[in-house]
């Protein structure tokens, strides 16, 4: 039975057709809450029409699907944010959606799904991205994301076509990216790019990057080209907005260093380059790579042989003009020296001129006078050094050929990214071998070493009373730990790993690789001796 009218207290309604209301015949009033039902029987009972907390008549507002793919579309636009790759959003939720049949997921290992995806789709653009940030994105260990990253590229079947990692767009990324170069000129920031690129590709010619992860070398050229620049970059700063280790960074720019004072070898003062001295000479030893780069391979002997009578004769030229009553000498900070005249005779000075014909080189001893007492007019801030028969001193006076000329060209196709195999036909001047080679090859030796010593110490305890055995000598094992506790009568805990080793008759290779925990759970614990 129906309550009565409102407003009348009369029983008689009729049903609106257009807008399903209730009204009352008598009085036309419309009746409210018509189609309220109460709850009864606690959680069990019907529910209201209206009522009812996200709905809207009897069907719901938003399907479980549809809450799914809302949150997935929230997750890959956050992710992709976080990693600056906004506009990549429609490439990740493509690939997700291929990898999980259109299913997507939810939880933290969807996240990482999301990362590795992104990371795929920019290394397939050949615009990769660090691993470890995406990993910081996604809140995930770096592991697990290459783990991940492993998967994803197994599922695509993406081995053989994808791009090696582009270390020249890291470096371009790392200093676009940096809060550290955000208040420079642009004109400053193209110029240490380009000069970074052009060392970036010098030291992936010297093979610094090979076995290696990329981002600690970046950081240790990006500090580099810096500090020859004048800008003050603290490497723990820089290393911490990559994710990289600062211990790693530290040890690359040590090598970088160690290579280019191998480089600066060349010049007529490279005996006196060392690691303490080796940025103020940077510019001199870029200047020559830069040079030497430049140079076609095909051609270089050509030059040379022309150059070879030419250089001769200019070099005697240069001295008598340079050479005063009272012995005039000129150096950069304070280091000087008569024999640095045989840098500017150098084909070099011939290609930076613009000199096909070595006879033209030819210039007379009156023409460089006048153009060297131009250059002291016009450079006030060089002091000339005076002394007098073998007695002379070098004395310093601050003249800084930096300011007088410009170092940098950025003339070289090593400024700008080239393929691998490109740059490896270049000549830059010196043939290195890699770090991570050489280091292993030294690891090996040192444990060919420890093993023979081990041998020795067997035999002579199982044969005491045999011929007298030589004591081993660990003389080229500078790396052996020398802490309290650590060695007992010159024996450390690696010779003793490799003494059971070989008394479990493993070989002498398998030893040398150094995977002491492999060896020892498959050949000792595993090995059904008791």
């Amino acid at each position: 039975m129906s309550s009565p009218c409102s407003y009348c207290n009369k029983t008689s309604f009729i049903r609106d057709d257009v807008s399903g209301e209730l009204i009352c015949s008598s009085c036309g009033g419309i009746q409210q809450f018509d189609q309220f039902d109460a709850q009864i029987g606690a959680i069990d009972g019907p529910q209201g029409t209206f009522i009812r907390v996200g709905t809207a008549g009897s069907g719901s507002l938003f399907s479980y699907k549809e809450r799914k793919l809302f949150a997935v579309q929230t997750t890959i636009e956050e992710v992709t944010y976080t990693l600056g790759l906004s506009s990549k959003s429609v490439d990740v939720r493509s690939m997700a959606s291929t990898i999980t049949e259109g299913e997507f997921g939810q939880g933290e290992w969807f996240r990482v799904l999301i990362g590795a995806c992104a990371y795929v789709v920019m290394r397939r653009e050949d615009r990769p991205l660090p691993m470890a940030e995406v990993a910081s994105a996604v809140g995930s260990d770096l592991y697990e994301i290459g783990r991940m990253i492993l998967r994803v590229v197994d599922f695509l079947n993406l081995r053989c076509d994808f791009p090696e990692f582009d270390i020249v767009h890291s470096l371009e990324r790392t200093i676009k990216n940096s809060r550290i170069f955000a208040s420079l000129d642009r004109g400053v920031i193209d110029r240490i790019q380009k000069q970074g690129v052009f060392l970036i590709q010098c030291a992936v010619k010297w093979f610094l990057s090979t076995g290696r992860r990329p981002l600690p070398l970046v950081v240790a050229v990006v500090v580099f080209v810096a500090e020859l620049n004048g800008i003050a970059v603290e490497m723990e700063e820089l290393a911490r907005e990559v994710h990289a280790k600062v211990s790693t960074c530290r040890t690359r720019y040590k090598e970088l260093l160690e290579t280019l004072v191998k480089v600066a070898q060349v010049l007529p003062w490279g005996k006196d380059v060392t690691l303490k001295n080796i940025v103020k000479n940077a510019p001199f030893v870029i200047q020559y790579l830069e040079r030497k780069a430049m140079l076609k391979p095909g051609v270089i002997q050509e030059k040379r042989k022309d150059l070879h009578r030419a250089a001769v004769d200019l070099e005697g030229v240069v001295a008598e003009c340079l050479r005063h009553d009272d012995e005039l000498e000129y150096g950069v900070d304070g280091v000087t020296s008569r024999k640095d005249l045989q840098y500017f005779s150098t084909e070099s000075k011939a290609n930076r001129l613009g000199v096909g014909d070595a006879d033209r080189l030819q210039v007379s001893p009156e023409c460089l006078s006048v153009l060297y007492k131009k250059f002291l007019d016009e450079n006030r801030c060089a002091e000339p050094l005076r002394g007098s028969g073998n007695a002379r001193k070098r004395r310093s006076f601050g003249f800084d050929l930096q300011q007088c000329t410009e170092w940098w060209d950025g003339k070289s196709e090593l400024s700008k990214k080239l393929l691998l195999k490109h740059l490896l036909e270049k000549d830059i001047g010196v043939e290195t071998m890699p770090p991570s080679f050489v280091n292993g090859q030294l690891k090996c030796k040192m444990r060919q070493e420890r093993i023979n010593a081990a041998k020795l110490r067997i035999k002579r305890i199982m044969h005491p009373l045999g011929a007298e055995i030589p004591a081993p000598s660990h003389s080229s094992c500078p790396e052996r730990r020398k802490r309290k506790g650590m060695v007992v009568d010159d024996v450390d805990w690696e010779d003793l790993v490799i003494e059971t080793l070989v008394l479990h008759h493993v070989k002498d290779e398998e030893i040398e690789t150094g995977h002491y925990n492999t060896l020892l759970d498959l050949h000792v614990f595993n090995s059904g001796i008791v």
